[in-house]
């Protein structure tokens, strides 16, 4: 396709001027028309009229698509074939999809069948004429060719495992078979269920996007992360799991964060760090701290960004997280242990600014734990 996609993570502010005005940018600039789909909200009309001013706030002429499992007195399956309905998205230069409960876009979008809607069939016309497609938090999940459809809890995903039509189901795939695409990521520990989720379908690559902030990814495939935070790039071509050991376990999974600015390229498999970064390549130094570096809760809200940054200032080459089901559970006492290892591939910039760094290619090890036994393997 010739078009782009801006990814968003959930969250997104209302003054988030990155985010909307490349949104708008990407649709053609000032006046260009924009599809609002508000399918996965609960209460569709008044999300949609929400989305569709902000967009013209920043220039747009967007309009609501009324087309929604949850809209009041409406035919979804009817309005998802209605020629009328599809010529006018298809007259559009960009597409935005809201967030909520991304099952309901592809129940609205998709037919019973597995076949497209003529108006999923315009949105792909729109893709691949040049516009864009953008999707926030529900919009976002939608993006890959598998997606989450009823998740259980990122620690229940992994004691459990994901099952197809269950935890996961079709995405519509606007990325391509290759990437495996996951929102409100760091803020609630979901790297953790997206490796389950890839190895089951056999992904090699995922991108996590954070809240407030965007993944625009290229016609070339190249993402530029926009926004307030980052996004989490996971790399499984060389992971294992070993199915003689009960319970989930991975290893040799490797994982790069990356920050506002930078860019990666997912057909050469390259980064770019962002201007602000570009001389702030961090240097071994002896000075570094070589306290041990630990996180007893790896899955709350950004604890794994927290502990890459960690590691990366520090003597020392591996980092332990664990997660645990928590006290209101009445799962047996099992835990996971999270083993991050500096490589001789592992690289981190930082820019003046604070809180703005990017750490590429650290070794990401999973493995059940008796809470109470050692950590370190026997």
């Amino acid at each position: 396709p010739r078009g782009a996609l801006v990814i968003i993570g959930g969250g997104l502010r209302p003054d988030n001027d990155a985010v909307w005005q490349r949104i708008v940018q990407l649709a053609g600039g000032k006046g260009a028309r924009i599809a609002v789909f508000a399918s996965a909200a609960a209460d569709p009309a008044p999300v949609a009229a929400a989305i569709v001013d902000y967009l013209n706030r920043y220039g747009a002429d967007a309009f609501q698509v009324p087309l929604a499992v949850k809209l009041a007195d409406s035919d979804y399956r009817k309005a998802a074939d209605d020629p009328m309905l599809a010529d006018a998205v298809r007259g559009a230069g960009g597409v935005f999809f809201s967030g909520g409960d991304q099952a309901r876009i592809t129940q609205a979008l998709v037919r019973p069948d597995g076949s497209r809607s003529a108006v999923l069939d315009a949105v792909w016309d729109v893709y691949r004429r040049g516009g864009v497609v953008a999707g926030n938090s529900a919009g976002a999940a939608v993006m890959s060719s598998t997606m989450f459809y009823a998740p259980k809890t990122v620690f229940a995903t992994l004691r459990g495992g994901v099952r197809e039509g269950e935890e996961i189901a079709p995405g519509l795939g606007f990325i391509g078979d290759d990437v495996f695409v996951d929102q409100h990521f760091l803020v609630r520990g979901r790297f953790a269920r997206m490796i389950p989720a890839m190895l089951a379908k056999g992904y090699k690559y995922g991108l996590g996007i954070d809240e407030n902030t965007a993944m625009v990814v290229d016609p070339r495939r190249r993402v530029e992360i926009v926004g307030s935070k980052g996004a989490l790039l996971v790399d499984l071509t060389r992971a294992s799991t070993d199915s003689a050991h009960p319970g989930f376990n991975v290893s040799n999974a490797v994982i790069s964060y990356l920050d506002r600015g930078d860019l990666y390229d997912l057909a050469t498999h390259t980064f770019t760090p962002s201007e602000a970064k570009a001389g702030g390549k961090l240097a071994a130094r002896r000075d570094l701290t070589a306290e041990p570096v630990f996180s007893p809760d790896i899955l709350g809200r950004g604890a794994l960004v927290q502990l890459m940054e960690n590691l990366m200032n520090n003597r020392r080459s591996e980092a332990i997280g664990i997660a645990t089901s928590g006290r209101n559970t009445t799962l047996p006492e099992l835990g996971f242990q999270f083993t991050l290892s500096k490589t001789g591939d592992s690289v981190g910039y930082a820019s003046i600014a604070p809180q703005s760094f990017s750490i590429l290619r650290m070794r990401l090890d999973i493995r059940p734990l008796d809470i109470g036994q050692s950590l370190t393997p026997k």
